[in-house]
């Protein structure tokens, strides 16, 4: 870890260092509570905004270079690309080849259906970590520890809310996310009251 923490200290500002801290301390809590690899989750915490400072065009290039696929929205909002890019430089310059941890990496900011154990804890850390401040961050953290696809449903109508409220585009692979996780809701309560009767 320390060599991740050194790394990623030497590309982000003291900031986004402290968020970063804060994220892995998220993460590696909901890892033990939902018996993930907490190392990994470490791993995935550190370097999962490794590129956030980087120009917009720096970010459209390396994830060109990278064989990223662009959409329309990621050329309109390429701030979008630093999980993507945050993989590939963790990918050229740590040498992790675990997909994995480059999945947690790459999806921490947009999210996608079905995502593995490892990645939800490092998303929903993102959104929790003690540095964040919002009125339903409580109830998300409370709900963090005991039901990660609730958890999940609830963070994603969230932020499609403050997307929506801020006129920012929202990115299609979000929307898919929150409708995969919200039909998996629907589903379970269907399952448990069907169970009831």
């Amino acid at each position: 870890m320390d060599a991740y923490d050194a790394w990623v200290r030497g590309r982000v500002s003291a900031s986004r260092y402290r968020h970063t801290l804060g994220v892995v301390k998220a993460a590696r809590r909901l890892a033990e509570i939902h018996r993930c690899d907490v190392e990994k989750a470490s791993a995935a915490a550190f370097c999962h905004d490794a590129a956030k400072g980087m120009p917009k065009d720096a970010l459209l290039s390396k994830a060109e270079e990278g064989r990223w696929p662009l959409d329309w929205v990621d050329r309109m909002r390429p701030d979008l690309l630093h999980g993507p890019v945050a993989a590939i430089l963790c990918y050229e310059e740590l040498g992790i080849r675990d997909e994995d941890i480059l999945n947690a990496i790459r999806y921490h900011t947009t999210g996608r259906p079905d995502m593995s154990l490892l990645e939800q804890i490092v998303y929903l850390a993102d959104l929790i970590e003690e540095g964040r401040d919002f009125p339903e961050l409580p109830r998300l953290r409370k709900l963090a520890e005991q039901d990660l696809t609730e958890t999940l449903t609830e963070a994603f109508d969230l932020i499609l809310r403050f997307i929506l409220e801020s006129g920012d585009l929202i990115h299609p692979t979000t929307i898919h996310a929150r409708n995969w996780y919200r039909t998996k809701i629907n589903a379970n309560k269907e399952e448990e009251s069907m169970i009831g009767q």
